[in-house]
């Protein structure tokens, strides 16, 4: 049986893998379909389009920050570069993430102001990457989840399971974001994170 740690690392190479696949669809075709990285939070499931996903590390020790978002649990050296991580169920207003074998951290890429920032989300465990038609993802719901409706991108049902597809940018607001960005800078951790990166 695999380790927690082979496990991520394998998640890791298959985002690899379906990035590239994607990227060797000729230029001229159309491509409707995406790809969603899909992961659970409090028995629910949720997914992210892949191409804002850089990698699935293990959930390792974090460093708290003081002064920072109830959400934001501390940060974690990747490679180097100080990266925020933040608990979504703390941010749903939910009990904040437990570490067991199968919690994770996915490193996402967002857009902040026309610029790139770099983020961990913790994940109670992550599932799989599914590929879905547009025409398989509906409007968020108006009843039914405790989300505000403009955090969910839409919402798929995939093999008898809802998925609900989030809107990362719109998670949280910019001071939110400026604030995360700006409690990372200049934080020295103990250990870099061991991950294999995708390219």
């Amino acid at each position: 049986m695999a380790t927690g740690l082979e496990k991520k690392t394998l998640w890791t190479k298959n985002l690899n893998d379906t990035k590239i696949r994607r990227r060797k669809v000729d230029e001229n075709q159309t491509i409707t379909s995406a790809h969603y990285l899909t992961f659970e939070l409090d028995q629910e499931q949720y997914g992210f389009e892949i191409e804002n996903v850089q990698s699935v590390l293990d959930f390792e020790q974090i460093t708290r920050v003081p002064r920072t978002p109830d959400f934001m649990r501390g940060v974690i050296n990747l490679r180097g570069k100080i990266v925020p991580i933040i608990d979504l169920r703390l941010k749903f207003g939910l009990s904040e993430t437990v570490k067991t074998r199968e919690s994770c951290i996915i490193i996402v890429n967002i857009d902040m102001n026309g610029e790139k920032t770099t983020l961990g989300v913790l994940a109670d465990a992550v599932r799989e990457v599914i590929l879905l038609e547009p025409e398989q993802i509906e409007p968020a719901p108006k009843i039914g989840t405790h989300l505000k409706t403009e955090f969910i991108k839409g919402v798929a049902n995939y093999q008898g399971s809802l998925i609900i597809i989030l809107e990362m940018e719109k998670i949280f607001t910019t001071n939110e974001l400026l604030l995360v960005h700006k409690s990372g800078s200049g934080v020295e951790t103990e250990s870099e994170a061991e991950v294999t990166a995708v390219s």
